[in-house]
C-alpha cells in the first residue's frame, strides 16, 4: 500500500487554502493547483486518520467526470498529467503525481450546487418534520430513499473551515449571487447531475444527490470547479440492493458515517480511526472506481 499524504508541502509554490481534503496552491496568475490529500473528513470534521491513496482515485474520477460532462458546461481542468504541469509543479513529483490538478483560475461563486434525485440524508429529516427539502415543499407520502419526481436543486452555503455548510432555499441563492448566475448555476447543476446520473445507472449505481461548485471565468461564463461526482460529494448507491423504504448501501464515506455514529462520536473532536474502517472505506472508492470506468484506480 502506498504511504498516506495528509498534507502536502511544496514550499515554493504559494500555498492559498488547506480545505477539508484539496490543498490549493497558485502556480501563476491564471493557475491554481489542486491537491487531493489522503486526509478524511465527516460531519464536517477531519478525522486524524488518513485513507492511503484515496486523494489519487478521487483525482482520477473528477477527471473522468470533467472529459465526459464537458459539453454541459466548461470546466477548470487544463491537466491532471505532471508531465504536462510547469518546472515549479514537477520538482513534487513524488507527492503530488496522480493526486494534482492543474487549473485555470476564476471568480469562485460563494454558494454549493446541491441537487437531490432522491429523497435522503437531511432531506429526508426535513421531510419529515415538515414536508420540505431546503424549504421547498414536496407532494406528501414520500419514503425513504424514494426518487423525486425530478431532480431537485437545493443549494447551501460555503462554510469556514470548522464550520458547518448551510441548507438554504433557492430564493436565498438568487439574493447571495443574483438571480441570473443563481439559474445558470441551478439549470448546469441539475443537467450535470442528469447526465451523470443516467451513465451511473448503467454502471450499477444510483446517484442520489451530488454537491457542484463552480466559478465565474474572465468571459463571464459559469465554469464547473473543484471535484466533479466523486464519494467525497456524492451518495452512491449499488443498483442491484436499491429498495425504497430504508437507509441504503452506499460506495461514499458512508461506511465511515455508520462507524461514527456507532461510537457516539461528538462530530467536533478530530479521532484517529481504527485500519479496518481505513481499509473498508478505501475499498468503497475502489469499488465506485471499477464500476464507473471499467478500470483499476493507478494507486501508485
Amino acid at each position: 500500500m502506498i504511504e498516506a499524504l495528509y498534507e502536502s508541502n511544496c514550499p515554493e509554490l504559494k500555498l492559498l487554502a488547506r480545505g477539508k481534503v484539496r490543498d490549493l496552491y497558485e502556480v501563476d496568475a491564471d493557475t491554481l493547483l489542486f491537491v487531493a490529500t489522503d486526509r478524511i473528513s465527516a460531519y464536517d470534521v477531519i478525522m486524524k486518520s488518513a485513507v492511503s491513496g484515496k486523494g489519487k482515485i478521487l483525482t482520477q474520477i473528477s477527471v473522468f467526470w470533467f472529459n465526459y460532462l464537458k459539453d454541459v458546461v466548461a470546466n477548470h481542468l487544463i491537466t491532471a498529467d505532471i508531465d504536462e504541469m510547469p518546472p515549479s509543479v514537477q520538482q513534487y513529483r513524488d507527492q503530488l503525481h496522480g493526486r494534482s490538478l492543474l487549473v485555470k483560475k476564476v471568480e469562485v461563486l460563494p454558494i454549493e450546487a446541491i441537487v437531490r434525485g432522491y429523497i435522503t440524508g437531511s432531506g429526508w429529516k426535513e421531510y419529515q418534520k415538515s414536508g420540505t427539502v431546503c424549504g421547498i415543499e414536496l407532494a406528501p407520502g414520500l419514503r425513504e430513499s424514494q426518487k423525486l419526481p425530478a431532480p431537485l436543486f437545493t443549494p447551501s452555503t460555503k462554510a469556514e473551515y470548522g464550520d458547518h455548510d448551510e441548507n438554504i432555499h433557492p430564493d436565498k441563492c438568487a439574493e447571495i449571487i443574483g438571480q441570473q448566475r443563481a439559474e445558470q448555476v441551478s439549470n448546469a447543476a441539475v443537467k450535470l447531475y442528469s447526465k451523470a446520473a443516467e451513465y451511473a445507472a448503467g454502471k450499477g449505481i444510483v446517484i442520489a444527490d451530488t454537491k457542484f461548485e463552480f466559478g465565474v471565468d474572465k468571459n463571464g461564463d459559469i465554469v464547473l470547479i473543484d471535484e466533479a461526482l466523486t464519494p467525497d460529494s456524492s451518495r452512491f448507491w449499488p443498483s442491484s440492493t436499491y429498495k425504497v423504504g430504508k437507509a441504503q448501501d452506499s460506495y461514499d464515506k458512508q461506511y465511515l458515517r455508520d462507524y461514527l455514529t456507532s461510537i457516539d462520536f461528538d462530530m467536533k473532536t478530530q479521532i484517529d480511526l481504527p485500519p479496518t474502517v481505513l481499509d473498508n472505506t478505501l475499498k468503497k472508492y475502489i469499488e465506485a472506481y471499477v464500476k464507473l470506468t471499467g478500470n483499476r484506480p493507478e494507486l501508485d
